[in-house]
């Protein structure tokens, strides 16, 4: 049982290491790196050598677990899990507009609840690996149950499978496509946990400016006081990532900085 989720562990290894490549590779579009983690978090210049640098690593790890049963390999994949799993919570709080490029560009989507349980189940499945009296190669050849159960979890928690359908049925990149109706966007919002917890500083409740930037369309409310509540509404996904800011009337003519909210 303590070496089950090892094939969930390598091949998802071995999967962000080629999507970062292809992404570094490619270029995409002008910017695309400064909204993927963890490429958000240094300067321009070392945005490309910080995927590349997180890529070689995750290919060293998945190599080492599926050939050895060196404690190296799978201290260190607990460790890599543990980070990553911190570094998507400073992304939702620092950047929540930046995606957590955890499969490239793929991950474009901002960093959600899901995500986030995503690497904290991978930190605990790498934890269970330590003491594996075996390397990952024969999981592979006969898997059990509980791997096939890790496997259809990680599946439940990755959001990039519906930005791989949505890229299929749409050919184009988010912030390309047609976007939703204004009603329809307007319509997520108000169902949404985060207009719930803001819609009593509204002072009006329709907004009295709406606009487009990329993949999110914003609403600007009237809000009580000398304020305005601003909603950002990711423009992809079935249950679209919404996020909410507070800011001073003077200022918002200007794009605000959005203090994080539960999506």
């Amino acid at each position: 049982m303590l070496a089950s989720q090892q094939p969930a562990l390598i091949v998802l290894l071995v999967l962000g290491t080629v999507a970062k490549v292809i992404t570094v590779r490619s270029g995409g579009e002008p910017g695309a790196l400064s909204r993927l983690g963890p490429a958000v978090l240094v300067p321009g210049r070392m945005q490309a050598p910080a995927l590349v640098v997180c890529a070689v690593g995750e290919l060293v790890l998945a190599s080492g677990l599926l050939l050895t049963t060196h404690p190296i390999f799978r201290w260190g994949t607990v460790t890599f899990f543990t980070l990553s799993t911190y570094v998507l919570l400073e992304l939702r709080r620092r950047r929540p507009d930046a995606g957590c490029g955890c499969f490239g560009e793929v991950s474009a989507a901002p960093v959600g609840l899901r995500s986030i349980a995503r690497t904290v189940t991978l930190t605990g499945m790498a934890v269970m690996t330590v003491w594996a009296e075996t390397p990952g190669w024969p999981e592979f050849v006969r898997p059990s149950w509980y791997t096939l159960a890790g496997v259809a979890l990680l599946v439940a928690l990755s959001p990039e499978l519906e930005e791989m359908v949505d890229r299929v049925r749409y050919r184009a990149p988010c912030e390309r496509r047609r976007a939703p109706a204004e009603s329809v966007t307007l319509s997520r919002l108000r169902s949404s946990g985060t207009w719930r917890a803001h819609q009593a500083e509204l002072a009006a409740a329709e907004p009295y400016d709406s606009w487009r930037e990329l993949c999110w369309r914003f609403f600007a409310f009237d809000g009580q006081g000398n304020r305005d509540v601003v909603f950002a509404v990711y423009l992809s996904g079935r249950r679209p990532v919404v996020r909410a800011a507070v800011v001073d009337r003077q200022d918002s003519g200007s794009m605000p900085e959005y203090t994080p909210v539960s999506a």
